[in-house]
């Protein structure tokens, strides 16, 4: 009976140990499945290469609460002031310059504009990674303010483009997003569970899911030495990191995102449009209004006739449909011309008009 009560304690220990051993051995092999690359998707290269950036303004810095100087281009409003201003955050992978001509346009109109380049992308910070998960936001509220250090009291509005959109989303869900009167989305991620994204959100992006599965399990632990490993590869050309980031770590991904759509947009305070290209090459454009609205009624929801491309070209390009009405009828360029200022149908409780997304504002 003695010895029974010895080893059978002894046994619990054993069968404990082993149990966790296990355990460790699985997050380890999870933690260690490396990330695959993706292949260069053409169709994003190019529209990004057909941008006109002659006249983009030169990088300026701030200094975050950190001491890391981050960088934005600053755009001047011409022509008649609006008396707004906006924040215009890039889409993943890239920096100020992929929004470039959406900039230019608000400038063009005489919204003010500063265009960011997130902490981890561009000129900011270590590429593809942060030092936590809600460093984004401190930097954020940082520029905001730089900004109101020359302009104290004009009507700040927040846009995002893709990726970005779901950070400006997450920004506007939080206590900093009071600082502004309107966030605009513009063909947003809206993550993982969102019924809007194609698969690999068409070609473009890839998640290392035991990874990202094994770092959420450590997270629970209490456990994040390893949140600087990449979870997240982008299909950008062979040789360009000078310019773009090929990958992200779990705490850039965690962050450049939203917290979760739905809960998002319940908690936001301030007006929210949302606009999108009706043939996003890589959202499902038509299902953004019964995604949104199921959550958030209030919220507007535009189609353009166009996609919202890589360097949102700020004059909107024809649909799928309207550029095979116009077959024969010259050349794409031609077609753009002609067609982009048609549209103006309901579809899916979403509004789907040709006006660009500077009209939005």
């Amino acid at each position: 009976m003695a010895k029974w009560l010895v080893r059978f304690p002894l046994k619990l220990v054993g069968w404990g140990l082993g149990i966790v051993g296990a355990a460790a051995l699985v997050l380890a092999a999870m933690i260690a499945t490396p990330l695959a690359r993706l292949p260069e998707l053409t169709s994003v290269s190019k529209a990004a290469r057909g941008v006109d950036r002659s006249t983009m303004p030169p990088l300026t810095h701030f200094s975050a609460r950190d001491g890391t100087q981050l960088a934005y281009r600053h755009y001047p409003s011409r022509g008649s002031a609006t008396g707004k201003i906006a924040i215009l955050v890039h889409g993943s992978s890239g920096s100020s310059p992929a929004v470039h001509a959406l900039a230019d346009a608000l400038a063009a109109k005489g919204v003010e504009t500063y265009a960011p380049d997130i902490r981890g992308h561009g000129g900011s910070g270590t590429r593809g990674d942060i030092a936590f998960i809600g460093q984004l936001e401190n930097d954020l509220e940082d520029l905001v303010a730089t900004v109101r250090t020359t302009s104290p009291n004009e009507p700040l509005i927040l846009l995002g483009h893709s990726a970005g959109g779901g950070f400006v989303l997450r920004i506007a869900s939080s206590p900093i997003g009071s600082k502004f009167a309107r966030t605009v989305l513009l063909a947003p991620y809206l993550g993982y569970d969102a019924p809007t994204n194609r698969p690999d959100s068409g070609g473009w992006a890839r998640a290392d899911i035991p990874r990202i599965f094994g770092l959420m399990a450590l997270r629970r632990l209490g456990i994040d030495c390893c949140e600087a490993l990449p979870t997240l590869a982008f299909a950008v050309p062979a040789n360009s990191e000078r310019i773009l980031v090929p990958t992200y770590s779990y705490r850039l991904m965690r962050n450049f995102a939203t917290r979760g759509y739905r809960s998002d947009f319940a908690a936001t305070t301030s007006p929210v449009t949302l606009v999108s290209g009706a043939d996003d090459e890589l959202m499902l454009a038509d299902r953004y209004a019964d995604a949104v609205h199921a959550v958030a009624p209030s919220v507007q929801v535009r189609l353009i006739g166009a996609s919202i491309t890589w360097g949102l070209s700020a004059t909107p390009r024809p649909s799928r449909r309207s550029r095979t009405r116009s077959q024969g009828r010259g050349s794409d360029r031609d077609q753009d011309r002609s067609e982009g200022g048609r549209a103006g149908v309901e579809r899916h409780r979403g509004h789907r008009s040709a006006r660009s997304p500077v009209a939005n504002l």
